[in-house]
Parts: structure tokens; sequence; C-alpha cells
């Protein structure tokens, strides 16, 4: 039964994860070079109601995804399935150095980009913070690459 509860929380892990997934790599595959092709402040206004709804919206899902991974690395040490943790334990580790990028570099450029776009106000630096958001996508992507790879080798390894 054990082994049912970690294949289950597994494929949760799998579906919130891959929530968060697809968002990066739609910033990374689509977002970006839309981005490019606008003026700053059609950026920023876009970016800012963008992470305005994103980031009330999203950390639900987020840390869903991170503790459903973190429960599946738990039960799969508990039922004894090594493999399983090893690979619950990638998974874990690749989520949590997405969320240091994310509160190192991406919140503070989102709380930014949201006040602009409430506000009306423009920053001096909009192009260079969005430069700078774009930056991390590459890193962001490979991470939940690894983390959705990582669960999905626990459910097959359970």
């Amino acid at each position: 039964m054990l082994v049912v509860t970690g294949q289950i929380i597994a494929v949760v892990a799998v579906l919130a994860n891959a929530v968060v997934y697809g968002t990066d790599v739609c910033g990374a595959v689509i977002t970006r070079s839309v981005n490019h092709e606008l003026d700053d402040a059609t950026v920023t206004i876009s970016a800012g109601w963008g992470h305005y709804y994103g980031d009330r919206r999203m950390p639900i899902v987020g840390a869903g995804g991170v503790t459903a991974a973190v429960l599946t690395l738990l039960i799969a040490l508990v039922a004894g399935q090594i493999g399983a943790a090893v690979a619950a334990g990638i998974t874990v580790a690749a989520l949590l150095t997405w969320l240091a990028f994310y509160v190192r570099v991406a919140k503070p450029i989102n709380s930014q980009q949201t006040a602009a776009a409430l506000s009306g106000i423009i920053p001096a630096d909009a192009r260079a913070l969005q430069d700078k958001w774009d930056s991390i996508l590459k890193y962001r992507v490979t991470l939940q690459f690894v983390a959705i790879a990582g669960l999905c080798t626990a459910l097959i390894l359970f």
C-alpha cells in the first residue's frame, strides 16, 4: 500500500510541477521572443500584470509540487525503494535550486514590474530588468525538466 501511495503522490508532483515547467517553457520559447519585439513600456506593463496574477496564483501550484516531491522522497525512503528515493531526492534538489533562482532573481523583478504596471510608471531600467529575468529562464527550464524526469523515474522505480 505504501508503494501505491508513493506512486499516487509522485503523479500529483508531476502534474503540479508540469504546470510550472510549462509556464517556464512558454516564457523561454514564446514570451521572450515576443518581448524583444515590444517597446519597454509595453513589455513592462504586460510582464507586470502577468506577474501580478502569476505571483498570486502560481505559489499554490509550486508549493504543492514541492510538497508532493518531498512526500514522494519520504515515502520512497520509508518503503525501502532506494532507486525511487534517489530519483525523488534529485527532484527535490532541482526544485530547491529552482526556488533559489526564483527568490533571488525573478521575484524582485516581478515585484518591480508589478509596481510599474499598477502605477503606470515605467522604470528607467525596464529593458535591463526584463533581460535579467529572461537570463535565468534556461536554468529554470532545465531544473524543472530534471524535476519532472526525476519524478517520472521515481514512478518507474517504485
